[in-house]
């Protein structure tokens, strides 16, 4: 038995998964949860069964204009109605769903574009012009635009598009695909359980982003578990801030909320000032994030005056959180009465997206948690791939239904991660190094790819920007490493300060005693800058973009 079993508390050891669509799943809770309310949007509500009738008539359009089988179609949009519908739509025709960033580049849209082979994209008037750019470049054969403003109420939608005046662009418009589209037509679902239901891509921290494709029992075995996990009903919602076009907010925010017949409140871009009114407004029982969205919101008197008593969880995730966040978080909320407290969870979207996190009953300083019911993590040497003991530092490995098919047309890569092992599963190769403990929480350390050698030693960044943070005056660290001729390479750090306002010669003194405090000597930075950290668009700290920079800048010296 694997021994991360016992702190399961009410959560079931193995679930349910039924082997059907997930539109079929999606239409299940729709003709369950009817009456309630699905999705809320800037003040709009949604209901389950209207979400159902959009869908619906989304998918007999796409079908009437041929979208088939063999089809993908890219959803070059924020997280917003349409896109909720358009996915759930795509599936139950068969045809699979791209999910495209829509602030991405030209180029970065055309790449996409290329790997999943997309003849039909759906984007914003914003963005049309954008894909328009790069049509010819791409298997691209229609465009269809819609308006962040079709979902608003009715007098906020008038006043948007006064001001903003939303063109039409290209002929194919998704309001009217569902305003003319016939309701009637009965179309049977044509995905089965196994089928590739959606592709994301990676990072691109390996090099090139791939197409990541997962099935429709991937994103139904991984929506059931979070919301057994979190124990979701009809009377939770989760503010829905993570995108839909990653697997943590597609899943988390999505999927697995319509699963659990909750609300998602949907929120298509970030602006810290309305995303607190709306905390306020609607009193969201989960709020799930990255370690940035709670920075900011604890940055705000507005949200450290709000009574946070609605609270029942907070999770962080797709970025390593700072102790000082999680610490200052908990006591914010504690004086509100809740006993909810900020948690971190592990996952990559190789394996669609959250796979372990803390028991809601539960927590250990800096573990991610333990594996979700139904899934493995274990911990190898990631050269001889057999099983570390507990408290060993190695590799994080993933077995279960939320693993991936693979990379889209890509059986190298594939085989790279996706590794047949002594008991006779296939695990996933996370390039994540990290142990568990003798109870069986887990630790993350940090990526492979980002251990860095020092006079022949490894160093972990993460461990030092968790030193680095531990000081009053930083908000956000990054460790790098610099090329250097005798050691190979040698530790500088970046800092984002709370107060800019100080003595940085006395700062820097201060954190490099602290390091060296707590840290070996090969994992002392031998520079400290203070700057604005440059983020993703996926709102991580850009470690990769302040290593090219620094090292093209010592290059240029020499």
């Amino acid at each position: 038995m694997s021994v991360w079993l016992r702190h399961y508390g009410n959560v079931p050891k193995s679930l349910n998964y039924p082997q059907i669509s997930l539109y079929e799943s999606i239409r299940q809770s729709c003709l369950k949860y009817e009456d309630q309310i699905a999705f809320i949007y800037f003040g709009n509500t949604i209901t389950y069964a209207k979400l159902l009738y959009y869908i619906d008539k989304f998918a007999v359009y796409l079908k009437e204009i041929g979208i088939d089988q063999k089809s993908t179609v890219s959803l070059i949009l924020p997280t917003c109605p349409q896109a909720v519908i358009a996915f759930y739509a795509i599936n139950k025709i068969g045809a699979i769903a791209s999910f495209i960033h829509p602030l991405s580049s030209e180029e970065e849209i055309a790449n996409y574009l290329n790997i999943s082979n997309s003849e039909f994209a759906i984007t914003l008037d914003l963005f049309v012009n954008k894909v328009l750019s790069v049509k010819d470049k791409t298997p691209l054969k229609n465009i269809m635009q819609t308006s962040i403003s079709t979902f608003m109420p009715f007098f906020l939608k008038t006043a948007y598009n006064v001001f903003k005046r939303p063109k039409k662009i290209v002929d194919l418009t998704f309001e009217s695909a569902i305003k003319h589209s016939n309701i009637l037509i009965d179309i049977k679902p044509q995905q089965k359980a196994f089928d590739t239901a959606v592709i994301l891509y990676s990072g691109g921290t390996t090099g090139k982003p791939k197409g990541i494709e997962l099935s429709n029992f991937n994103l139904i075995a991984n929506g059931t578990q979070i919301s057994a996990w979190a124990n979701l009903n009809q009377e939770d919602k989760i503010l829905a801030i993570l995108p839909i076009f990653h697997g943590f907010g597609l899943s988390v925010c999505i999927n697995a909320v319509l699963m659990g017949g909750a609300q998602a409140i949907l929120v298509p871009n970030f602006d810290l000032e309305k995303v607190i009114k709306l905390i306020k407004k609607e009193k969201p029982t989960f709020l799930v994030g990255v370690p940035t969205l709670y920075k900011a919101l604890l940055g705000t008197r507005d949200f450290q005056k709000m009574n946070l008593s609605f609270l029942k969880g907070a999770f962080s995730g797709a970025d390593t959180l700072p102790e000082h966040i999680k610490k200052d978080f908990d006591s914010l909320v504690q004086k509100s009465g809740s006993n909810a407290k900020l948690r971190e969870g592990y996952g990559l979207t190789e394996a669609v997206t959250a796979i372990a996190a803390m028991p809601l009953d539960k927590y250990k300083p800096n573990s991610i948690g333990i594996p979700f019911p139904d899934m493995k993590l274990k911990i190898v040497d990631p050269v001889l791939l057999n099983e570390l003991k507990p408290n060993e530092l190695g590799e994080i490995c993933i077995n279960g239904p939320c693993v991936m098919k693979g990379y889209l047309n890509n059986p190298q890569e594939t085989e790279k991660v996706l590794k047949m092992h002594n008991d006779g599963h296939i695990w996933l190769h996370t390039g994540d190094l990290g142990y568990m403990d003798e109870e069986g929480f887990f630790y993350f350390k940090q990526r492979l790819k980002r251990m860095i050698k020092v006079s022949g030693m490894n160093v972990y960044p993460t461990e030092i920007e968790n030193v680095l943070s531990s000081h009053e005056n930083v908000k956000f660290s990054c460790a790098i490493g610099v090329k250097d001729e005798y050691k190979m390479h040698k530790i500088k750090a970046f800092i984002e300060l709370k107060n800019p306002d100080v003595n940085k010669d006395q700062l820097k003194k201060e954190l490099i005693d602290l390091c060296k405090k707590h840290l070996n000597v090969w994992s002392v930075p031998y520079d400290i800058e203070f700057m604005q950290l440059p983020r993703t668009k996926l709102g991580k700290i850009d470690y990769k973009l302040l290593e090219e920079k620094e090292n093209a800048r010592i290059n240029e010296n020499n």
